[in-house]
């Protein structure tokens, strides 16, 4: 038997090429190859090769990175799982092909290349391929292979078909093991920059992943989140002009004549007595910010305007990058209901120190 042999009477039509060219010892016996089959096959000078324990490329050369991409994913799950048999009739019986790939996704610097990063390293040079697998899943690293374990599995994205960790876990997992903090930055910022998540997001994995403690970890945040304030501040501009709303003041605190300092907000309609504020909190644990601390001065000073008569619109990075428009109508509604409202206290309005 040769590399182009059927493997049985069950033919391999079915698959798709890579996973025509990488298989596990259970699928091919699914197939009707035997042991010996295999052990011949794989023979120095032979057709096939075993690239990783139980996984198999069935062709001499090296692996693409899309065969190593699969050749990973099939060890780390153990899959073990036969290949659905080819349906009656076509499309029959696909809704419940069992998937390949059992609790286990691509993490990492591999993940991000998946992603699109420029600033990831293509997919052919690592010498390593992250797989984030269950903490109490029994594996160890082998060949290319990197086990990343985790007591909580994220909800994989697909990418080109696989299973990817999102951008956010992908990070963490990515910079836990880098040293160069150039790296780490042009990763970070790349994630803003690019419009795959929000800085928030990637701080919370940071700070899950207890990376925070580390100096070149810390500078990047802090790039990270001038980055991500530099953005909704960008597209809070541009939903004011694209959507018509009449013209804030910018950037300004409010403090009572005379009294005490009311706060600072990103926009405010003096006529309206209307106030926005952008949400671009990102706590970070070990640096003295606390979540529920931060909520309650966001929610004593909007408390505190609403009293006055000030109509405070709180808006996120995500709404201004997601539904626009629906924010826009927002803001709009708020100006626009400040008629039906009593009078405002009259208060002092100053640029933002």
């Amino acid at each position: 038997m040769n590399h182009n042999t059927p493997l049985s009477p069950r033919p391999l039509r079915h698959l798709s090429d890579v996973r025509r060219r990488v298989l596990t010892t259970a699928q091919l016996r699914s197939h009707g190859v035997s042991t010996a089959d295999i052990n011949a096959q794989c023979r120095p000078g032979g057709a096939w090769q075993q690239f990783l324990p139980g996984v198999f490329l069935l062709h001499p050369g090296p692996p693409t990175s899309e065969e190593r991409l699969h050749a990973v994913l099939l060890y780390a799950s153990r899959s073990a799982v036969p290949e659905p048999a080819i349906p009656a009739q076509p499309g029959a019986g696909e809704a419940h092909a069992p998937q390949p790939y059992a609790d286990v996704m691509i993490t990492g610097l591999a993940a991000l290349a998946l992603h699109g990063f420029s600033s990831a390293p293509p997919l052919l040079s690592l010498d390593r391929i992250d797989v984030l697998v269950p903490r109490l899943r029994r594996l160890r690293a082998t060949g290319c292979v990197r086990i990343v374990r985790t007591p909580g599995m994220p909800e994989p994205e697909q990418v080109t078909g696989l299973p990817v960790a999102p951008v956010p876990r992908a990070l963490a997992d990515a910079v836990a093991d880098l040293t160069d903090a150039g790296v780490v930055r042009r990763l970070l910022t790349e994630a803003v920059r690019g419009g795959h998540c929000e800085p928030a997001a990637v701080v919370k994995e940071l700070t899950q992943a207890r990376l925070l403690s580390r100096p070149h970890v810390v500078d990047a945040v802090d790039s990270l989140l001038a980055e991500g304030r530099a953005i909704a501040e960008d597209r809070l501009y541009r939903m004011v002009r694209e959507h018509g709303l009449p013209d804030p003041v910018w950037n300004v605190d409010l403090r009572l004549p005379g009294g005490p300092y009311l706060g600072g907000l990103d926009a405010y309609w003096p006529d309206h007595a209307v106030a926005l504020e952008l949400d671009t909190r990102a706590p970070r644990q070990g640096l003295g910010q606390n979540d529920d601390a931060m909520w309650s001065e966001y929610a004593r000073k909007r408390e505190h305007l609403e009293r006055l008569g000030i109509t405070v619109v709180h808006l996120t990075p995500k709404k201004l990058r997601d539904s626009m428009e629906q924010q826009a109508t927002v803001v709009r509604t708020a100006l626009m209901a400040s008629d039906d409202r009593d009078p405002a206290a009259y208060v002092v309005v100053l640029p933002r120190s």
